[in-house]
């Protein structure tokens, strides 16, 4: 092995030491603290995102959807498929647009929100952070993330 390899592996970092590790470890927390919550909802975490951006707006178009929820429609598709069959949402082609489908929530779906209302407050209570605190963590990770995808481009 040549000194510029062991270098570089004897200042490698540890896990713990890495920016993207704790934002992974802290996404997978959130996950662990949301299962219980939507599981008695019947929803997964990626099912209530999908929910709570057609809640804020109904009639969405899956590419809208996608580029809200920063998912490709390889990942989005089986997703809203599995949604339809389970009574939620509508999946329809735009009458004006016939490329774009339009998703709609069911009666069931609309309902859901009741139920999935003290979900968000849940999780306020359980990180124990306040709102403040809360919008300038969301504000930093969201930037990071534009850069990220600026970059890639």
């Amino acid at each position: 092995m040549n000194t510029t390899s062991e270098q570089t592996a004897a200042e490698m970092p540890d896990v713990s030491e890495l920016l993207c590790f704790s934002i992974y470890s802290a996404g997978h927390a959130f996950n662990q603290l949301y299962r219980p919550m939507l599981d008695e909802i019947g929803l997964t975490y990626p099912q209530y995102l999908v929910m709570v951006a057609l809640w804020s707006r109904d009639g969405r178009t899956v590419k809208e959807l996608g580029e809200l929820l920063f998912l490709d429609s390889s990942t989005l598709t089986p997703l809203l498929k599995r949604m339809e069959a389970g009574g939620l949402i509508t999946r329809t082609r735009n009458l004006q647009d016939e490329r774009q489908v339009l998703l709609h929530l069911t009666a069931e779906g609309t309902a859901l929100k009741q139920r999935a209302a003290s979900v968000t407050g849940c999780i306020g209570d359980a990180i124990g952070i306040d709102a403040d605190t809360a919008l300038k963590i969301r504000t930093a990770i969201d930037a990071l993330r534009d850069s990220i995808h600026k970059r890639r481009r």
